[in-house]
């Protein structure tokens, strides 16, 4: 009985790996990722007090009437300044503009001012994913599109990710949408819920960054309020050095 009981468990074994139903489910894509969020409170960033909060394990950004703002505001992540990475986050608006900082950089003599690369969020969705530059070149790639800026800052379109019409209509109103950036070398892709939205090489060499702060922010304007949670990086570069 015990030569039966080893061939029945040889040939499940057998099983597993020879039948895709069976197969061993892929590693997680989650590998490498460092959380720089705690869920508690805002430990690591810096944004004015008065704005920024931590409720229900997510960070929250809110402005009102009696509070309006009168030029862009960040909360600065201090921790690190990102090279060669993966963000990953998810956000809810509630209305107006915000956005994801990456490889950034502050403004001097602006309290919680910040120029760069922004992963574009709008509470109408229609500009979610386009790639702009905050206080710099401006729209750098739109929904769907694919553009390498060329040495002398021209934007050249040289290809698609999809239909902008089709790519906005999978971004969430007042809901929970997964924001993804990846960024190696000059070259950089955004996603919002799986999609490519946006895809950009940068070979304006006096005007590109290949790294800097990460932000989160509250745009001047009328009241809004947008909510992050569950933010983590990954150093493409630590992972690559590790056998």
């Amino acid at each position: 009985m015990r030569y039966v009981g080893l061939a029945v468990v040889l040939c499940v074994g057998i099983l597993f790996v020879a039948h895709p139903a069976f197969a061993a489910p892929a590693a997680g894509d989650e590998a490498g990722f460092v959380s720089i969020f705690n869920g508690k409170d805002l430990t690591g960033w810096d944004g004015d007090p008065k704005l920024w909060s931590v409720k229900d394990g997510s960070i929250v950004g809110q402005t009102t009437a009696d509070n309006p703002l009168k030029t862009n505001t960040f909360l600065i992540w201090r921790a690190g300044k990102p090279g060669d990475f993966v963000l990953r986050f998810s956000y809810r608006i509630e209305n107006h503009n915000s956005g994801m900082q990456y490889r950034s950089h502050e403004i001097e003599g602006v309290p919680w001012g910040m120029g760069g690369y922004q992963a574009d969020i709008l509470g109408d969705a229609s500009l979610s994913g386009i790639v702009y530059e905050e206080r710099g070149r401006g729209i750098l790639a739109k929904v769907g599109e694919k553009v390498n800026i060329k040495s002398d800052g021209k934007l050249d379109v040289v290809g698609k990710t999809g239909e902008a019409a089709t790519l906005t209509a999978g971004v969430k109103l007042k809901d929970w949408n997964d924001y993804e950036v990846i960024a190696e070398g000059n070259h950089v892709i955004q996603k919002i819920n799986g999609q490519v939205m946006s895809e950009f090489t940068d070979d304006q060499t006096d005007k590109r960054a290949m790294e800097g702060l990460v932000g989160l922010q509250l745009h001047a304007g009328p009241p809004m309020r947008i909510d992050f949670k569950n933010l983590r990086v990954k150093d493409l570069k630590a992972s690559a050095a590790k056998p």
